[in-house]
């Protein structure tokens, strides 16, 4: 298997009689009972304050629904849900259902989570977070915005050109909109409108519950393979989503990419419209004059209108965005949005949260954080990286894997992928909903990275990460945390440590020394206060 440990490293390599542990899920979506909005009562959402779950309360307290919630700490996002009319608890415990007539949860809680086992044995209707978004999309058109990487990005262009547009669309992204553009703040809405924009997540085969009119394929790549299987079984889950396309319906893909024109070939022979976007000549959008820029793209797209369209967008960075603003564009044209009105939207665009956002700068280190967490979204984001670099700079990735799985199958390419950075910092594993996988660490990728062993760090105490970076840091370099976990919560540490190393390299002062304000003692690792983290328990990456 592709990403299994070379000989001599058996932690890298499945047992013969394995099998998929969430391939269950995956066969029951296509086929699972929606209920009425109507039938679903008082909502319970365990983990409510995660991106997907928190844009479904959104979405049905908007809708008038009554919503409780629970989650494993106090939030930004838990007091605004609490705002719109929310009542949430901090812990989990079975006395939070007595007065729930639903209960929804998300694939990524443990099955014999106490919540979710007291909700079954109550008799309580019992939904996955997509079914109850499904409930939610009943009675919209529906564009599902799909593909291993660039879904999130791509929704939350579209969602900004339809609302530069003047439009009211319901919508439910996996992160927050960020920065000055319409939409801010949000990861979901219930509009007026008659559309519904969605990013539908193949993970455990939920976008199997969605019947999309535009559908939108950006790739597809080995990944969830704890679900899926294999990649033959990633390309089933992916025909099977082509195959709920509404009659009439379009299927808009990534032309450069191989596994987007398979589904797109599939779709097409059983008589779905199907167009393309790429930078090769066949494209029905073909994408050209890319320039990267630290704080914006630019490119070209033929075939929107007669002569050539020149697109800006702010915040994103990187060759791979022009692609998925290309795809938001295709979807725009379809829905008829003035041209002129999304791009003008686009040129302000604030960004996505977890979206290689700017976390701020000390000591001359500029810290972003990435929600990257596959091989090639790691490449993708380090290389796109470079165009923020100035001068003599380094760009210092820390990578925290997310699932035992994934790191498993794929440590020979996150290793690859690592090395194009100047210094490699790996992180210890971040679970999710997986048990550990005997001899699966952060250094088994570590191991695979093929830069000079001072170049590459391992670290395993959460705790330790900031400090050590700091210490290698210099003015001029770039940092970069990237995973599915909870290593955006190092970004503030980070700044805080960068500033203390440069506090305490600057030159002694010249008072009499017995003059001098005894410092007070650092605290130690143990000492710290433990940091409320957190999985986003919608996404089970």
């Amino acid at each position: 298997m592709a990403g299994s440990a070379e000989p001599g490293q058996p932690a890298g390599a499945r047992p013969a009689d394995w099998s998929a542990p969430g391939a269950a899920l995956v066969a029951s979506a296509a086929s699972e009972v929606v209920p009425a909005a109507s039938d679903l009562g008082r909502v319970h959402i365990m983990g409510i304050a995660g991106s997907g779950m928190s844009a479904l309360a959104r979405i049905m307290l908007a809708r008038g629904l009554p919503v409780t919630g629970c989650e494993s700490r106090e939030s930004a996002t838990v007091a605004t849900l609490r705002e719109l009319g929310a009542e949430i608890s901090i812990g989990q415990h079975p006395s939070h259902l007595d007065d729930a007539d639903t209960l929804v949860y998300t694939t990524a809680i443990d099955p014999d989570n106490a919540e979710l086992v007291a909700g079954r044995q109550r008799g309580l209707r019992v939904l996955r977070r997509a079914t109850a978004l499904a409930t939610m999309i009943a009675g919209r058109r529906c564009v599902a915005v799909a593909g291993t990487h660039g879904k999130t990005t791509t929704t939350s262009l579209l969602t900004s050109a339809v609302l530069a547009a003047g439009l009211d669309p319901s919508f439910a992204i996996g992160a927050n909109l960020a920065g000055s553009s319409a939409g801010t703040g949000s990861n979901g809405h219930a509009g007026d409108g008659e559309w519904f924009l969605v990013e539908a997540d193949e993970s455990d085969g939920s976008f199997l519950l969605l019947w999309p009119e535009i559908a939108v394929v950006t790739n597809v790549e080995a990944d969830h393979l704890e679900s899926h299987g294999d990649l033959e079984g990633v390309f089933r889950a992916f025909e099977q989503f082509a195959d709920r396309i509404a009659d009439g319906g379009l299927l808009i893909y990534c032309a450069d990419d191989a596994g987007a024109r398979r589904i797109a070939e599939y779709a097409r022979r059983r008589g779905v419209r199907v167009r393309g976007y790429g930078t090769g000549p066949d494209a029905d959008l073909r994408v050209a004059d890319i320039r990267e820029l630290p704080d914006a793209v630019e490119f070209t797209v033929h075939g929107i209108a007669q002569t050539p369209t020149a697109v800006r967008v702010g915040s994103l960075v990187g060759r791979h965005m022009a692609l998925n603003a290309t795809a938001a564009l295709a979807v725009a044209q379809q829905l008829g949005l003035p041209a002129e009105q999304v791009l003008a939207g686009w040129r302000d665009f604030g960004g996505v949260q977890r979206r290689f956002e700017f976390h701020g700068e000390a000591a001359g280190v500029r810290v972003y954080d990435d929600y990257a967490h596959h091989p090639t979204e790691v490449a993708a984001q380090l290389i796109a990286a470079r165009g923020v670099l100035a001068g003599s700079g380094r760009l210092i990735a820390i990578f925290q894997p997310g699932t035992y799985s994934r790191t498993q199958t794929f440590a020979v390419e996150f290793g690859r992928a690592m090395a194009l950075a100047d210094v490699a910092v790996l992180m210890d594993i971040f679970p999710a909903r997986e048990r550990p996988i005997p001899g699966v660490t952060g250094d088994l990728i570590a191991r695979q990275v093929p830069l000079p062993a001072e170049q590459v760090v391992y670290e395993p105490d959460w705790h330790a990460v900031a400090a050590r970076v700091a210490a290698l840091a210099r003015p001029g370099d770039v940092l970069l945390t990237m995973g599915i976990g909870d290593v955006h919560l190092l970004c503030a540490d980070l700044l805080t440590e960068l500033t203390g190393v440069a506090q305490r390299a600057e030159p002694a002062d010249r008072t009499d020394p017995a003059d001098r304000a005894e410092p007070a003692d650092r605290a130690e690792p143990a000492d710290r206060a433990e940091p409320a983290r957190t999985v986003d328990p919608e996404d089970p990456a």
